[in-house]
């Protein structure tokens, strides 16, 4: 049977695996990256962030956003290790979201340790993922070797490799299992006063429904102090711009998007730096693209706005510190 186009464009690639995973979830990463060594031979590249002990993570002083990017841009696929740890997490779902929304990167969900409907939620949901047993991961391993030009995976290998990766990930997941119950019979016994806080809450967890509604006056009169005009009017009128900009940051630190967060702040204190004009530009221009990113792609916007306000936050708070931070820096 000959091939499709679409499969002859495929092999003609230089296939690179992301692997996409929460940090807590290195050890599993770590397992998929040496399968898919396995079963190609090495031939199969994977790229990995939380790699410390080869080639496939991040090296020291590397700026680490540019460096995601241009492996995402690479990659023939991304693959997201859905777990407990990872489901709905904000960067496993910018790193899809990156892959699909700006490069039509093929995303390939793996759930791994939790049922397949439980992972296949919010953006994920328009996937096709795959589970953890045996034979959806041999059909998935042989799509992702099949990439590999000239290739002819044999599925019985794959098989075998797999039930080794699948051995491999039940001792992960047991072992943290057991590692958390370990840390709840040390929790139970030494911490009595967060169980005292616990029957406290208990006791007043129906408190909100007796409170008139003053609490939703306070909370429209909360609500407009954050308004986006007012972080443009604190840059215009502060003597130093960067306080405006740094509240405007500070909102999206606990938000669903908390990379505007980290990386505004981390743009901040090159800008300030006595590095060169050249650099500085790179990184407002990286910072510049991920806003742009952040706020177009359908995948982030679904996971991320809920309600009118976070719209307002999601689409006009990033524009105004984008517009300050070059008045600040680059007029």
């Amino acid at each position: 049977m000959s091939e499709s186009k679409e499969e002859k464009t495929s092999k003609s690639i230089k296939p690179l695996v992301f692997i996409s995973h929460d940090t807590r979830d290195a050890e599993l990463a770590e397992a998929f990256s040496n399968l898919l060594k396995s079963v190609s031979a090495g031939v199969l590249k994977s790229f990995r962030t939380s790699d410390k002990k080869g080639t496939q993570g991040i090296e020291y002083g590397v700026e680490w956003y540019p460096e995601i990017i241009k492996h995402i841009q690479e990659a023939s696929d991304v693959v997201c290790l859905l777990t407990r740890n990872s489901i709905d997490r904000p960067w496993i779902l910018f790193e899809a979201g990156m892959a699909k929304g700006k490069l039509g990167t093929s995303i390939l969900g793996v759930a791994l340790g939790v049922q397949l409907k439980n992972a296949s939620t919010g953006p994920f949901a328009q996937f096709q993922n795959c589970g953890d047993d045996v034979n959806s991961l041999t059909k998935l391993v042989f799509q992702l070797v099949n990439r590999i030009p000239n290739s002819e995976p044999d599925e019985e290998t794959i098989k075998f490799q797999v039930s080794k990766f699948k051995e491999k990930v039940d001792t992960i997941l047991t072992a943290k299992k057991d590692k958390i119950s370990e840390t709840n019979e040390e929790s139970e016994k030494d911490n009595s006063s967060a169980k005292l806080f616990e029957e406290i809450k208990v006791m007043f967890q129906d408190l909100p429904a007796r409170i008139d509604n003053k609490i939703s006056r306070g909370s429209n009169e909360r609500k407009q102090r954050f308004h986006p005009m007012m972080i443009d009017e604190i840059c215009h009128t502060s003597k130093d711009p960067t306080v405006g900009i740094m509240i405007g940051l500070s909102l999206f630190r606990d938000s669903s998007m908390p990379w505007i967060y980290e990386m505004g702040f981390e743009l901040l204190k090159i800008l300030k730096s006595k590095k060169s004009s050249t650099e500085k530009q790179n990184t407002f221009h990286n910072f510049e693209e991920m806003i742009q990113m952040t706020t177009q792609n359908p995948i982030v916007r679904e996971f991320s706005i809920n309600s009118e306000d976070e719209y307002m936050m999601f689409k006009e708070i990033p524009r105004i510190l984008c517009k300050n931070i070059h008045r600040a820096f680059f007029n």
